[in-house]
């Protein structure tokens, strides 16, 4: 039945000449890692160092939980189940790992999702927020690259996941000695997750001309990522908390700086010295090098270059630590500056 939904989507995007396959294409990209990542640490660095955190930490959650279900699963995707699927040429780019739940879909759950949960943002952004994940999902089913289920699973865990976050984040707003404690379970969960996905056995079907269809080590590459993210994530919350403590209570001057600042040092790093060690450290242990260095650089390096140089080196300790007015569910009061 999911093959067919698929096939209807499929006509009507061909019948329509293209142009809601360009619109859904854009749409599409709001889900990519890369791009969520960006806009996260965005918010991090200039906007809400509160929020930034949340948002971080449940998308490097997500990403460890979209790894290991797409693992376990092991789902092929729509186009090798059935060769009537014709997915759209462009998404087939980053239509990564097995098929089941969608890794777009938990990304923009992650961010959009996030934010469209948090009873302190305004409703009007709430709502656009919303939208924008429900375009973002659907795509993927419109552009031929993942099943309804995949989509629909990937959108409600994501948030759940977000939601859980929250709970957790202001748990530790009680109990910021337990900071630790979270961040070591976190990277035993990631590790746990890359031992999982190494030594799991994998589906060996093969086509009519004795290949291959799916080479689950290849597949499990999405999660060796997830692993690096979330291990530097837990690495450079900790020692952000102790040792930085900067502060998003800056003037519009400084956010702009910081905004220019740290795309540059992100795109030197993801476009010049990731793909350095990933030939230098070929296989697993670069794709997780790389991304460990990825989401370290968001997390704390750029936030102690930020600290060194910037206005304030003492940086939001009591807004980390001691939030005084946060709400029991992690919300702050109408009119509090996070």
């Amino acid at each position: 039945m999911d093959i067919d939904y698929l096939l209807v989507l499929q006509a009507f995007r061909e019948g329509a000449g293209g142009c809601l396959t360009e619109f859904f294409s854009k749409m599409t990209r709001f889900g990519e890692m890369d791009v969520v990542l960006i806009i996260t640490g965005l918010i991090y660095w200039c906007v809400s160092k509160r929020i930034g955190t949340y948002l971080l930490m449940g998308w490097t959650g997500n990403r460890i939980v979209n790894g290991v279900l797409k693992v376990t699963a092991c789902a092929y995707r729509p186009w090798i189940r059935d060769a009537r699927i014709i997915p759209e040429a462009n998404a087939l780019e980053t239509a990564t790992g097995y098929s089941f739940p969608s890794g777009h879909s938990m990304n923009a759950a992650s961010l959009y999702g996030g934010l469209a949960i948090r009873r302190d943002m305004r409703r009007g952004l709430r709502v656009l927020m919303m939208i924008v994940l429900c375009l973002v999902a659907f795509s993927r089913n419109f552009l031929g690259v993942h099943a309804p289920q995949d989509i629909l699973v990937g959108s409600i865990a994501g948030v759940l996941v977000l939601f859980l976050t929250g709970k957790l984040l202001a748990w530790l707003d009680s109990n910021p000695s337990k900071d630790v404690l979270v961040a070591v379970i976190g990277v035993v969960i990631a590790i746990a997750a890359s031992a999982y996905s190494s030594l799991k056995p994998y589906p060996m079907d093969y086509d009519a001309n004795g290949e291959l269809l799916v080479d689950g080590l290849k597949m499990a590459n999405d999660t060796f990522k997830a692993v690096g993210w979330m291990c530097a994530f837990m690495v450079g919350w900790i020692l952000e908390r102790r040792f930085v403590r900067f502060t998003t209570e800056i003037t519009m001057q400084e956010r702009f700086l910081r905004l220019a600042g740290g795309l540059l040092g992100y795109y030197v790093l993801s476009l010049i010295i990731n793909p350095l060690i990933k030939a230098a450290l070929l296989g697993t242990a670069g794709v997780i090098t790389a991304c460990f260095l990825q989401m370290f650089f968001v997390v704390f390096l750029f936030p102690l270059v930020m600290a060194r140089f910037g206005s304030d080196s003492k940086g939001d300790t009591v807004a980390e630590t001691q939030p005084k007015h946060a709400r029991p569910n992690g919300t702050l009061r109408s009119g509090e500056r996070s």
